[in-house]
């Protein structure tokens, strides 16, 4: 019984962050239909020295800084999820379920809004449907420091969810350059293990981060086997997708080098050092 319903979770997690990524057009499991009415982009938002904003938020909208699909790795699939598929497969990248109990009590996942005020994310699955890379926009968020200090606390956490229990494992990585001036980063792996020992399964993550003001890029590779991570992908699609929120006029904060969009297969060298410090960092 118990392995079934780790088994039944597993699923849950595939269809959230995989399936809703590859078929979100066509599934009807997945797919969802958004409610409200279609306004041109002029009459909705604005453009500030924050970047594009709602004018009744006075912030920038997560959705307006989101990678589109087209700019993601060309092996990876992509699809831009609707709110109401975010709000379910964001907290699957924390390990951590919405109304789990852990151990240690303080390390439930810091406080976030999944909503479109809050959260926007996009998913690309590579061809053989086994992984993913899922670039998620979080604005606003808080200080970079807070997060890599959460992270530092929380490095085992044991969750119970549904009467499942899973292992989160979160470990410090070396962090990416900065593809552009300004911008603070971090990198991390994560691993959720569950089910009994001869029948367990484990996600496998690792997330490139990186923060600019108050609007915080997270991008994540994930798979459910024990296939090697595919640097070159995630490389660049955390690079386009910092360029893309934080270049041009879409974020103008101070301090922003201007470094023009490359193509989705393209990217600046030397882009990922191993074990070189932010600049954000450098100067903290």
């Amino acid at each position: 019984m118990a392995v079934n319903a780790v088994r039944r979770q597993h699923d849950r997690h595939a269809c959230r962050v995989v399936m809703c990524a590859a078929l979100i057009i066509t599934a009807s499991g997945c797919s969802t239909t958004v409610p409200g009415t279609a306004r041109p982009e002029s009459m909705s938002r604005s453009v500030s020295v924050t970047g594009v904003s709602d004018p009744a938020l006075d912030r920038p909208l997560p959705a307006a800084l989101l990678l589109p699909p087209e700019e993601f790795p060309a092996s990876y699939q992509a699809v831009t999820l609707p709110p109401s598929a975010v709000a379910q497969a964001a907290p699957d990248l924390a390990g951590i379920p919405v109304g789990a109990r852990v151990e240690p009590p303080g390390c439930l996942p810091l406080p976030q809004n999944y909503g479109p005020e809050g959260t926007a994310m996009a998913v690309g699955t590579s061809e053989d449907g086994g992984a993913t890379i899922s670039v998620e926009v979080v604005v606003p968020a808080p200080e970079l420091p807070e997060l890599r200090n959460h992270l530092g606390e929380c490095g085992e956490v044991h969750a119970t969810h549904r009467g499942v229990t899973s292992t989160v494992d979160t470990v410090a990585a070396p962090e990416p350059l900065p593809p552009m001036g300004g911008v603070r980063t971090l990198a991390y792996t994560r691993t959720v293990t569950s089910g009994q020992p001869g029948h367990e399964l484990t996600q496998s993550m690792e997330t490139f981060g990186a923060q600019l003001g108050d609007a915080r890029i997270l991008v994540t590779y994930m798979t459910f086997d024990d296939r090697e991570v595919d640097r070159d992908a995630l490389d660049i699609a955390f690079h386009n997708a910092v360029v893309y929120a934080f270049g041009g006029d879409r974020y103008l904060g101070s301090g922003v080098v201007r470094v023009p969009t490359g193509s989705a297969n393209t990217r600046a060298e030397p882009h990922h050092v191993v074990g070189a410090p932010s600049e954000g960092d450098a100067n903290s």
